[in-house]
């Protein structure tokens, strides 16, 4: 698992997807998170818009990635 830094308080899944790389588009993070692909925390998630705190982690096509940072 790979932990990622923001400098925000929370990232977008689908903004997070496009920053570890897991996917190249916003419209592929789209797809792959509303098809039922994309975990976080462990749970199934569908809402692209889902914030992610530092602690968080995001599931895709067998790689892992956490949250990490947060500072303001």
């Amino acid at each position: 698992m790979e932990k990622i830094e923001i400098t925000t308080e929370f990232i977008r899944l689908d903004s997070f997807l496009k920053l570890t790389g897991m996917v190249d588009t916003g419209g592929q993070a789209k797809f792959v998170i509303q098809g039922g692909e994309v975990q976080v925390n462990g749970q199934v998630c569908t809402m692209r818009g889902k914030k992610l705190r530092p602690g968080d982690k995001a599931q895709y096509a067998g790689k892992t990635f956490q949250v990490a940072g947060g500072s303001l």
